[in-house]
């Protein structure tokens, strides 16, 4: 009996047992196929494609629009000056030398105003020595007068240069102030398009109730563009700056040189030269 007990036991644990199973088909049986898992990469790339200015302009407001136009306006006005200051200041260069010689080497100051005369009417130089002739025969008219004896000929010309050289140097100033603004704050603005832009996006993140790339794809585009828009808008007016600033510095230095001619001139009568150069022939 016990023998038979004993028999019948084992087999049921027998019986029990589960059957070996094959380590290859567990692993096929639990392998899921390729085109079941989450296309995760390819929503992403197609997000970020429809990310460009196209998306940027469909996802303004109104906050959005005011920004992208003002950098618009910024640029565009950086521009223009930097072309109009650009042909004057090449003009400018090109004729400088050729005006002042053609003043000193003209024979007689009545001969030379004319020449002066007959420039055009942007040129600095001529409407410089313009100017200090006209005072020195407005001091000789009014010679034994009052004005004679409160100012005297040279204090009278030199007046008169100094308000003419400040004149042309405001002229030449002419956009100045609008590059030095625009290089300053260009930055600032598209920033502010840039925190615009993340605002949306959380605000996009937190609507949708997900993080996925679709959801955000948009705004942040808007963001980094507007960055780059503000970047591209002030870093060729800095560079215009500082180009014009120094340029602009050479020729306040031939104005006070060239004033300083015309006052000895037209003060004493004659030229104070350096003493390595000839001097010019005083002039009736």
């Amino acid at each position: 009996m016990q023998q038979e007990a004993s028999s019948s036991m084992s087999a049921a644990q027998a019986g029990s047992t589960p059957p070996p199973v094959d380590a290859a088909a567990a692993h096929a049986s639990t392998a899921v196929a390729p085109s079941a898992l989450p296309t995760l990469g390819g929503g992403n790339a197609a997000a970020m494609q429809s990310a460009g200015f196209d998306q940027l302009v469909h996802n303004f407001d109104f906050i959005g629009w005011v920004v992208f136009l003002v950098l618009i306006a910024m640029s565009a006005l950086s521009w223009y000056y930097i072309i109009f200051n650009f042909a004057r200041n090449m003009q400018l260069r090109g004729r400088m030398d050729k005006v002042i010689r053609t003043f000193w080497e003209t024979p007689s100051a009545q001969d030379a105003v004319r020449a002066m005369e007959a420039q055009p009417s942007s040129e600095p130089f001529s409407k410089i020595a313009l100017d200090c002739a006209t005072a020195a025969a407005h001091h000789s008219r009014a010679e034994g007068g009052k004005m004679a004896e409160s100012l005297s000929r040279s204090e009278f010309i030199d007046r008169s240069l100094r308000q003419a050289v400040a004149r042309e140097s405001m002229r030449l100033e002419t956009g100045m102030t609008l590059l030095a603004t625009v290089g300053a704050t260009a930055p600032f603005v598209g920033l502010l398009g840039t925190v615009w832009g993340i605002y949306h996006a959380l605000i996009a993140i937190g609507a949708s109730g997900n993080a996925d790339m679709a959801a955000v794809a948009g705004p942040v585009g808007e963001a980094l563009i507007m960055t780059a828009i503000g970047l591209g808008t002030a870093i060729p007016a800095v560079l215009a700056y500082n180009f014009y600033a120094r340029t602009n510095r050479l020729i306040y230095a031939r104005f006070d040189e060239f004033a300083h001619d015309l006052h000895d001139f037209f003060a004493t009568g004659s030229r104070v030269t350096d003493l390595s150069k000839p001097a010019m022939p005083t002039r009736k």
